[in-house]
């Protein structure tokens, strides 16, 4: 998992692909580690994650708003997006960004 997320160099291209790649075996064992190694991704991934917030469900989704959450302001703009955006995603944006 760390060979896939170290490289320094993240692109909007290489985001997604990174994202997925975290996301796909996730359980209960290993999800801290992949929350933190989501969180240390930092700010260049808030689109992403806003994006994945649309399908994800259970535990991977989970992940991604708890990433969100720690990630911080960075979070703020997008969310307040999606929650104007979509109405069915507006109680899950609204309630990030009353936790940042």
């Amino acid at each position: 998992m760390q060979a896939v997320v170290n490289s320094n160099i993240l692109t909007q291209d290489t985001i997604s692909e990174k994202l997925d790649y975290l996301l796909s075996d996730v359980d209960n064992t290993t999800k801290n580690d992949v929350e933190n190694t989501i969180v240390a991704m930092g700010a260049k991934v808030v689109n992403a994650l806003v994006e994945k917030l649309r399908t994800l469900k259970g535990i991977q989704r989970g992940i991604v708003a708890m990433s969100l959450i720690r990630i911080g302001e960075s979070s703020r703009e997008p969310l307040m997006a999606l929650a104007t955006e979509s109405n069915e995603h507006q109680w899950m944006a609204d309630y990030l960004l009353s936790e940042i």
